[in-house]
């Protein structure tokens, strides 16, 4: 008898030593595993250090991070805002069938598209090239990679420039 509770004992203790190993494993990973985080907030001084080597090499990667950086910025605002804009014209009218929703989501026209740049703030012309653009706004990012408006964000001082140089009325 004794020698049967010796054993069970010697299970319980081997089963409560695995456990609390497994455990100790668990926690140890935790508190090694780096912070996550939503979006990390790209600075002015970041983007410009890309920025400025469009010059000296204007297909290298440095460029074509700041251009594709100003490229999303300006389709994601106005894909957004055409997508807010026809969403909320949407809902004030009435219900809207299956396929009109299609239609509306998928295939935004051109007037629509014009429309929405308008609630960006900012109006870029079909004839106007990209690099026209980028050399505009990277003009004005340099300007503020100085002091404390080098460690603000991108967007904000992007969405700035794009407002102050292509406005919707000055077309």
């Amino acid at each position: 008898m004794l020698n049967s509770l010796q054993i069970n004992l010697g299970r319980v203790f081997n089963l409560l030593n695995t456990r609390a190993n497994i455990a100790a494993v668990f926690l140890a990973v935790l508190m090694l595993a780096p912070a996550a985080r939503a979006v990390e907030v790209l600075t002015v001084h970041e983007l410009v250090s890309h920025c400025k080597l469009m010059d000296a090499k204007p297909e290298g990667a440095d460029a074509q991070y700041c251009i594709r950086y100003l490229q999303g910025f300006i389709d994601g605002a106005v894909a957004t805002d055409v997508s807010v804009m026809l969403n909320a014209e949407a809902g004030k009218n009435r219900e809207e069938t299956f396929t009109e929703r299609a239609m509306r989501t998928r295939m935004p026209s051109r007037a629509d598209k014009l429309r929405a740049a308008e609630l960006a703030g900012f109006c870029l012309g079909d004839p106007l090239p990209m690099r026209a653009v980028v050399k505009q706004v990277v003009a004005d990012l340099v300007k503020l990679d100085v002091g404390a408006t080098a460690s603000s964000p991108a967007r904000e001082a992007v969405y700035k420039s794009l407002r102050e140089h292509y406005s919707c009325g000055n077309e």
